[in-house]
């Protein structure tokens, strides 16, 4: 058996598991801190810590019903996920639209339903992430060079822009950024024209530029627009956009070389100084408790999971397969680098979590299935034929 074919084997990849759980878990340890009650907890063994913290205690459970959902996306062949990638597009979809329509409102976005089945609110913007990426592996795939008729392109692009208007509509400007980032890695990797991919480049470029402008000419009050404004000059905005960018560079010095420490009473985590310190600015809490060293290592394993997820592709055949992990891969990057770029300062803020480690019910398991998704594709992927073999026993293993 050559290298190549030995790479391209089918086999369930526990190391990008193993890595996606460690996280999780790390993850939990982090949220219980950042929602920490010193007078209710102090001295309380971890596991205390942990159930006396609401978010923490929700985020367990989630962890604990992962490898349900985990072994449901494994269950259903990887043809089924090609041949039903509309009708999973159309569900999320009208989904999206019903939670426009009659769904919560929270932080001024209309993003949430209620699930009287759950009992918790659930977010269908993060769902749409996965089923834009079915819809559009399944349509990538489908021809060797993509979008290179007019009747294709436009199917191409509907497919990404009309769920992106509805949440944008929702107000969830951080997901249609995912979804646009996702969209042109996917097409990059499907071989589209290069001339195509630099026209959308160039066109998004200046359609962010003209709405820029317009914002700041109009005067508009607009709240992305302030973000933008406060991580331009955060000290002229640090009352009100910019204060969690100031707060959050603090929170993360502080913990220099070696973090000062877990449950700390007194910490800028105990203290709730930096505003969503659970979900969005999960990362200032790893810095300040574990420093630049515990920065480094969470890097790293993100690191990690980008890198298995190419290697993984690169060593998928089939074209649907390798597309839909580039587009987890994809999705999974960005998070991770806008997320821990606006905690430092060098990106806006954005409502984009850290995946695995963030609070929130519909991003976990979002994640996770994502990435069981992949342990699908791998585990399913058939063997690269070798060339060098003898017919007759190329036939025979067949």
């Amino acid at each position: 058996m050559t290298e190549t074919r030995w790479r391209s084997r089918g086999h369930f990849d526990w190391p990008l598991l193993v890595v996606v759980y460690a996280l999780s878990v790390f993850g939990i340890l982090c949220i219980a801190m950042a929602t920490y009650n010193v007078d209710a907890s102090a001295g309380a063994p971890l596991l205390n810590k942990i159930l006396n913290s609401r978010s923490s205690m929700w985020q367990s459970i989630f962890l604990l019903a992962s490898p349900v959902v985990l072994g449901v996306v494994m269950a259903i062949p990887t043809e089924l996920y090609r041949g039903r990638a509309r009708l999973i597009y159309y569900a999320v979809l009208g989904l999206l639209v019903v939670t426009l329509l009659a769904g919560q409102v929270s932080n001024g976005l209309r993003g949430w339903m209620k699930s009287s089945i759950l009992g918790r609110s659930i977010q269908p913007s993060e769902f749409a992430k996965l089923s834009i990426l079915l819809m559009l592996a399944r349509h990538l795939s489908r021809v060797e060079r993509p979008m290179s008729k007019l009747k294709d392109f436009i199917r191409i692009m509907l497919i990404v822009a009309v769920p992106s208007l509805v949440v944008l509509a929702q107000g969830e400007t951080g997901t249609v950024i995912v979804i646009i980032f996702m969209f042109m890695v996917m097409l990059f990797f499907a071989e589209v024209d290069m001339r195509v991919l630099v026209g959308l480049v160039a066109a998004g470029v200046i359609a962010i530029g003209l709405v820029i402008a317009y914002a700041l000419i109009s005067g508009s009050n607009d709240y992305r627009l302030a973000r933008i404004l406060a991580f331009i000059d955060p000290q002229k905005y640090q009352q009100d956009a910019g204060y969690q960018n100031i707060k959050a560079q603090q929170a993360i010095g502080s913990g220099q070389m070696t973090g000062v420490g877990t449950f700390l009473a007194g910490s800028w985590a105990t203290l709730g100084f930096v505003p969503e310190n659970s979900t969005d600015f999960i990362f200032t809490v790893v810095g300040e408790s574990f420093g630049f060293v515990g920065c480094m290592a969470v890097l790293a394993a993100y690191l990690f999971l980008i890198l298995r997820m190419i290697y993984l592709a690169r060593f998928t055949q089939d074209k649907f397969g390798r597309l839909t992990i580039i587009g987890v891969m994809a999705m999974l990057f960005f998070h991770v680098f806008q997320n821990v770029a606006m905690n430092v300062g060098v990106m806006p803020i954005t409502g984009i979590p850290l995946p695995f480690l963030s609070y929130g019910g519909s991003n976990f398991i979002t994640n996770i299935a994502a990435v069981a998704l992949v342990l699908n594709i791998t585990r399913s992927r058939t063997t690269v034929p070798d060339l060098n073999m003898p017919m007759a026993k190329l036939e025979s293993e067949r």
